[in-house]
């Protein structure tokens, strides 16, 4: 089976072993629209907060984001299927600098997986995977620590960052964002970090 995501130059490749090959590559708005909605509109997504929205307008904002310097999203692709939507971003840029101190070297993170199959086993899979945007983003990106702002209600997000070494942080009120081309509305998360000497120690 051919690879219809191999001519796309990736930011990052990684080969896990058992795992198989990931490339993160940055979001083609269009072209990746289609497959963004569906995992977006499926109830497990709700925290991520594009439930009810069409393809054209979850195309319309990651259109938006790639004009910006300081957000920026990507698809991350597993021996060649859509496996994540990985999206970084400045915390002194984002909402959230309004609700902790941000640092130098800081980098926020969200992270959506794609729906299991059917049997929904994936054993290693988002151990891999956060393996692969730990990597990324601490090494390849040179970045100190990660910000994570799941919300308060989403247990299985907060315990998956714990369990990967995060510490948590605060309970937070994240206000809304009305912007011409996207709307957040005011969100209670719960902020957690990972420092590079915690994810590579030594």
């Amino acid at each position: 089976m051919s690879d219809p995501y191999a001519s796309r130059a990736s930011v990052h490749e990684q080969v896990l072993d058992g795992f198989g090959t990931v490339r993160v590559l940055p979001l083609d708005a269009a072209a990746d629209a289609g497959v963004i909605h569906r995992w977006v509109s499926e109830e497990r997504a709700s925290f991520w907060g594009m439930n009810g929205l069409t393809r054209d307008q979850v195309a319309g904002i990651y259109a938006h984001m790639d004009t910006l310097d300081t957000h920026h999203a990507f698809l991350m692709v597993k021996d060649g299927e859509p496996v994540a939507l990985l999206q970084t971003y400045d915390p002194e840029a984002d909402r959230v600098s309004e609700c902790y101190d941000a640092e130098p070297g800081d980098i926020g993170v969200h992270l959506l997986l794609a729906p299991a199959g059917a049997d929904g086993a994936r054993p290693g899979w988002t151990a891999g995977l956060a393996a692969v945007v730990t990597t990324y983003v601490l090494l390849v990106l040179d970045r100190k620590r990660i910000v994570v702002d799941p919300d308060v209600r989403n247990d299985k997000a907060i315990a998956r960052f714990l369990k990967q070494g995060f510490t948590a942080g605060p309970a937070v009120v994240l206000p809304e964002v009305d912007l011409p081309d996207v709307y957040l509305p005011e969100k209670r998360a719960q902020l957690a970090f990972l420092t590079r000497e915690v994810a590579f120690p030594g």
